[in-house]
């Protein structure tokens, strides 16, 4: 039997889905050092947008140091971006976006996963192709998905659309937890036959407690590189334990490449950390039939409870799922992934709180129907629904707005020939105020334990320049160390 490889998705998606990306850097770099070493092909590592704007806003401190230091300390294994350069929640001039791309090639990424959202290849040529231009090599997502109207043909036709990109791979992707084992059997096959030679890895989310038997399916039809976390930032919506994985493989007779017997401190750290942080320890779920009405994925569900509570109607999110199955309906089934799933999320909170079905839409929902997020919206809306959203004086003027595309020496004299590269990327994504925090953000040091070996911790102690005295003690040893 072939080995099988895996991809760690512990830094990216594990800590987006079960910690809404509240990871430190400092939290960050003693595990990628124990994680370089167990046998990874690949770790998904930086998701510059969303990862940016929390550790600005959120944590106080400047991204550009997750990625340097990151870089610095994964000396074996490779380390992987999330995302292109076009999408997003939040559009802007594409020469910034594929600045952003250029600067992590700098630093020594070179390979992305990246999607669209609506699994429009012929929309994503132009991008792999520039990707690839700037360096950077790209797996394309083939995101699954459940509804009327995205059958079995649908995903052949969509599979050999991608492959047709001459991509570096094609992941199949389940981001909402909604394939079965019975499913993949069924689709699977159909998917490899259609993208030929192209490399196919397998990823998958755990919301309906299945994640762990899908990964094991896909290797038993054939598929060889598979996304998991390592635990605590693993099952729960995150992906399937790399541990539950590679001992199960064992046991059916593949050849998994991986030392997790490395990872274990890395689990005992992460642990550490949520239990003193109060961050989620990701579980096995129980199966939910109701996933498969509103699709919301697990880390939306939190905000839309958060949305609700601020205007005291925290009980009714069972009846806003409801209500997102109805506007998903309405909207045309779009794969519930980043930014369409928090388009209907949003607007079936609106629903739910004005009590009167889209009287009150977000800007997002009148660009969604004029096709501002994609093409495929305007084919396949309810007409009836599209007409009421944008029978509205701001419907037109949106309408005739042109987002402009500025040059990068536009940009420049638009928020300061000054500004380096990296602070131009965060003015022009985030705001002003974006480019003094990092300015101000000390540079991180890796957070220590008192359970690491002695002469580990004492050396780790003497590189916290910040601190002018340090003093540690247990049973038969006291020391203090003054800078």
């Amino acid at each position: 039997m072939p080995d099988i490889q895996f991809i760690d998705t512990t830094l990216r998606d594990g800590q987006q889905s079960l910690w809404a990306l509240n990871m430190r850097t400092s939290m960050m770099l003693p595990a990628l050092e124990a994680m370089d070493d167990a046998g990874f092909e690949a770790i998904e590592f930086f998701v510059p947008i969303v990862q940016m704007k929390k550790m600005i806003r959120d944590l106080g401190e400047d991204p550009w140091q997750w990625l340097k230091l990151g870089v610095r300390k994964a000396r074996k294994t490779p380390l992987r971006l999330h995302g292109g350069y076009k999408g997003g929640l939040k559009k802007v001039p594409e020469c910034v976006s594929q600045l952003l791309v250029k600067k992590v090639v700098e630093h020594g990424i070179n390979v992305t996963r990246t999607s669209n959202s609506w699994n429009d290849f012929e929309i994503m040529r132009d991008e792999v192709e520039g990707l690839r231009k700037l360096g950077m090599a790209t797996v394309v997502n083939l995101i699954y998905t459940v509804s009327p109207r995205h059958t079995d043909e649908y995903f052949v036709q969509r599979a050999k659309d991608a492959a047709s990109l001459k991509p570096y791979r094609i992941c199949f992707k389940d981001v909402g937890g909604l394939l079965t084992p019975e499913r993949l059997r069924e689709l699977l096959p159909k998917v490899q036959k259609a993208v030929g030679k192209v490399v196919l890895e397998f990823h998958c989310h755990c919301n309906n407690g299945l994640g762990p038997l899908n990964v094991l399916e896909a290797v038993k039809l054939g598929i060889t590189h598979v996304h998991t976390g390592i635990p605590p930032l693993a099952n729960g919506s995150a992906q399937p334990s790399v541990f539950n994985v590679a001992k199960n493989l064992r046991v059916l007779g593949y050849q998994p490449d991986i030392r997790e017997e490395l990872l274990l401190p890395v689990t005992e750290h992460f642990t550490r950390i949520a239990r003193s942080e109060g961050f989620t320890i990701g579980a096995p779920q129980e199966y939910d039939a109701s996933l498969y009405q509103s699709q919301i994925p697990g880390g939306m569900i939190s905000n839309l409870r958060y949305q609700l509570a601020k205007v005291g109607m925290e009980d009714r999110l069972d009846e806003t799922l409801v209500e997102a199955a109805r506007v998903r309906a309405e909207f045309g089934y779009p794969i519930m992934v980043t930014p369409l799933s928090q388009f209907v999320g949003t607007q079936a909170a609106i629903n739910v709180i004005v009590g009167e079905r889209y009287r009150q839409v977000t800007d997002e929902t009148i660009q969604y129907a004029l096709g501002y997020w994609g093409k495929e919206a305007v084919q396949v809306m309810a007409p009836d629904v599209r007409e009421k959203i944008l029978d509205r004086a701001r419907a037109k003027e949106l309408k005739a707005e042109e987002p402009p595309q500025l040059s990068l020496k536009e940009v420049r004299q638009k928020f300061g020939e000054q500004l380096t590269d990296e602070e131009l990327i965060l003015r022009t994504y985030i705001d002003s105020e974006a480019v003094e925090i990092a300015r101000r953000a000390k540079t991180p040091v890796g957070q220590l334990s008192s359970r690491e070996p002695l002469m580990q911790l004492v050396q780790g102690l003497t590189r916290q320049t910040d601190k002018k005295v340090i003093s540690f003690s247990r049973p038969g040893l006291s020391l203090n160390l003054r800078h």
